[in-house]
């Protein structure tokens, strides 16, 4: 193998596949990157994978020889990034061992306008295969859509293992719509968006033998991916810029995401994801409408004043006075206080809510001014964007002590 990058190309591609790359690998190869070079196509591929999430990127070089060679993963990053700018040579020819008895040591020789640097690497027979999907469903996902729910959806995902399905984003296609929602027991967040129409392998010109003549195609589906799937997603279609959709493959267990030249592969989650529907109140006796960074600024400010015993953001809505008070106070540290004016129709109201929670659904929701709907102080509050994009945050009121 031989062939010759610029190195912003390598870093780019290499520091996208190394967040697939688990931090102890239960097999020695999987602490490598895949590193084919294909000669035929002028193109060089990166292949990371943990057995549960895989990541695969490919670009454009000048490719001498093919070959393909697994190198360490950390190692190979750490070279590439420090590197300065220019081409970059990978070649193994360069490598070879002396003795010939020593087949299991592999190497290759990197060759930058600054040094030479050699890795010993693994066989790439031992990397393991990404999974494919021969006869799952193929559905087109713009990439704006996509942006736009992960956003609002990921957030309020639980970082707790134990609690499995929760961990993930519940992804609901229909053929005109695209729903997210995300919940971890004490909020949960809701995001619509347009979408395109599910297709099957024949309307994307992949015909298939075993598909039989007349097999409907499925308007709707719905499935739960891990957020840590996603969040590398994000970043995947960060990179994609020369496409406007990325393609969505699926069957029970598993998805893969194609978006460009980029690759992701996941397993999805199992078990049954709550009816999160339900929980969304259908009238509200009390409307709050405010500017969101007017909002999100003071209850910043005041939540300097907050600590992990006492995270509590206390609202005084006067209707009367068409205002909220905003108030934290913490024993041993002191308080804060702050008064802003605010659209209030209903009843006043006292309600409290936990600063973090708060502060993650006012910065996701992304418009100039925000609605709270709500009934009372110990039921379900809703804020959502006034105007652009379809989303419902809702969040548990905390109890307010005297």
């Amino acid at each position: 193998m031989k062939l010759t990058c610029t190195q912003s190309e390598l870093n780019t591609n290499l520091s996208l596949v190394n967040r697939a790359v688990p931090s102890r690998p239960t097999h020695p190869v999987l602490g490598n990157v895949l590193l084919q070079a294909d000669a035929k196509n002028q193109r060089v591929s990166l292949t990371a994978f943990d057995l549960s999430l895989g990541l695969q990127t490919s670009f454009n070089a000048n490719v001498e020889a093919d070959g393909a060679i697994a190198i360490p993963a950390k190692l190979f990053n750490d070279i590439v990034s420090r590197l300065p700018e220019g081409d970059i040579t990978l070649d193994d020819s360069l490598s070879e061992t002396e003795s010939d008895a020593d087949t299991e040591s592999l190497s290759i020789t990197l060759t930058s306008t600054s040094g030479q640097y050699k890795m010993r690497g693994m066989n790439s027979e031992d990397f393991p295969e990404l999974p494919q999907i021969e006869d799952g469903m193929v559905v087109k996902l713009p990439v704006e859509a996509l942006i736009e729910g992960l956003g609002g959806s990921l957030f309020a995902t639980s970082a707790d293992e134990t609690k499995q399905v929760l961990t993930g984003v519940h992804l609901m296609v229909q053929e005109d719509s695209l729903e997210f929602a995300a919940t971890d027991g004490h909020r949960l967040a809701v995001v619509e968006t347009l979408n395109a129409k599910p297709t099957s392998e024949e309307d994307e010109d992949q015909p298939s033998d075993e598909t039989q003549p007349g097999e409907e195609t499925p308007s709707s589906f719905e499935l739960t991916v891990p957020a840590r799937t996603l969040r590398e997603l994000e970043r995947m279609l960060g990179l994609s810029e020369s496409s406007d959709t990325v393609a969505l493959q699926f069957e029970v267990g598993q998805i893969i995401f194609q978006g460009g030249n980029h690759r992701l592969t996941s397993r999805t989650l199992e078990g049954q994801y709550p009816a999160y529907r339900q929980l969304i109140p259908g009238q509200f006796q009390r409307q709050v409408a405010i500017p969101r960074r007017q909002l999100l600024s003071a209850v910043e400010r005041i939540a300097v004043l907050a600590d992990q015993k006492n995270n509590i953001v206390k609202f005084d809505i006067d209707a009367q006075a068409q205002t909220i008070d905003l108030t934290v106070e913490t024993q041993d540290v002191g308080s804060a206080r702050e008064s802003l004016s605010a659209q209030v129709t209903g009843e006043s109201i006292e309600i409290a809510f936990n600063v973090k929670y708060l502060i993650d659904g006012l910065k996701a929701l992304s418009t100039s001014d925000i609605q709270l709907q709500m009934n009372a102080a110990n039921t379900p509050v809703i804020l959502t964007p006034l105007g652009g994009l379809k989303m419902t945050y809702l969040i548990m009121p905390v109890q307010i002590r005297d």
